[in-house]
């Protein structure tokens, strides 16, 4: 398989065209080291040594994309402001189609971490999660449907922060199954019913534990059990469910696959659904078998874990990789 793979990136990552759907953000850090309590309150002084700027929730599902040579598109929302311009340059250094952005009267989702370390300090975020004007939500919507011809595979990502409501999501996934465009969902809404119909949902294992809303255990035996009746409720072609520590399972069809974690050390799991549906897009989008894609993005999340910080994982570092466990 691991040579498959290998010629799959090489040579066909780059003819596919994906185009994300969500929640765009933008990621701050703040890098420095603790050396002292503040006089003023006790609290920890961080000398700040280093500042970058990340790709965030949606915008890091195209940012992983883009490093893995796909053709890659994005339709969300963005404010007038400066964390906006910010987000839209980082976005036209990795050639990620940004034109169908839609600005609102809400400001650009923007996290700000402090790191003191290796340890998270302190997170501030700047949001507004309530509804935007309807006719910005007919706009994202109609921007979506113009490029339905020009891709392959449409991700939702979605991060509770106002774009994925239930309209919206039935309104894209109508579409995209009425083009023949194969249509994933990585969850935030506990409330399914607005990804019915989706080609596959992508949840972590305590997003997939609070829809089902009762007790189940991160085991095999539970997810299987509970899969098949999930699958059916919200009519979906499959699922694959990140259980952390204990890699991934996907569920498809009459196939069950339990993929064991590759992480080498895990230091930070930001990130790492956004990792896991983009390369499981990617390889749905071309032509691979879903459990094929499955592994690919185990591994590639594998990666990411073992990194501080919102990353993306570059096709270089996945060949890499692969070639690795060979």
């Amino acid at each position: 398989m691991i040579d498959r793979l290998k010629k799959f990136l090489v040579e066909r990552a780059a003819s596919c065209r994906v185009l994300v759907v969500g929640d765009v953000m933008l990621d701050k850090y703040f890098f420095g080291e603790v050396t002292r309590i503040s006089p003023e309150a006790p609290v920890p002084i961080t000398h700040v040594l280093k500042t970058k700027d990340q790709l965030g929730g949606a915008a890091n599902v195209a940012h992983n994309l883009a490093l893995l040579g796909v053709e890659t598109a994005i339709v969300g929302f963005i404010g007038d402001d400066h964390y906006g311009e910010t987000l839209t340059e980082k976005l036209l250094a990795r050639g990620i189609a940004y034109f169908d952005l839609v600005r609102t009267a809400h400001p650009t989702t923007t996290k700000i971490r402090v790191i003191g370390g290796h340890q998270q300090m302190i997170r501030l975020d700047f949001e507004d999660s309530s509804p935007v004007e309807p006719a910005d939500y007919d706009q994202l919507v109609a921007n979506v449907r113009n490029k339905l011809d020009e891709v392959d595979a449409v991700i939702i990502s979605d991060y509770g922060k106002g774009v994925c409501t239930e309209e919206t999501c039935r309104n894209i996934i109508r579409m995209c199954r009425k083009r023949g465009v194969s249509v994933l969902v990585d969850p935030k809404c506990r409330d399914w019913t607005r990804y019915s119909g989706a080609n596959f949902v992508t949840p972590n294992f305590k997003e997939y534990r609070e829809m089902l809303d009762r007790p189940i255990k991160n085991i095999d035996a539970d997810i299987e059990g509970s899969a098949r009746s999930v699958i059916e409720k919200f009519s979906l072609d499959g699922l694959l469910v990140t259980r952390s520590e204990h890699g991934l399972t996907l569920v498809a069809g009459d196939r069950v696959e339990h993929i064991r974690a590759k992480a080498q050390e895990v230091f930070d799991v930001s990130g790492a659904g956004d990792t896991m549906i983009a390369v499981f897009a990617l390889g749905l989008a071309g032509q691979l078998e879903p459990s094929e894609a499955a592994y690919l993005s185990n591994v590639a999340a594998g990666i990411v874990v073992a990194k501080v910080g919102t990353y993306a994982v570059s096709r270089e570092e996945l060949l890499n990789r692969l070639e690795e466990l060979r």
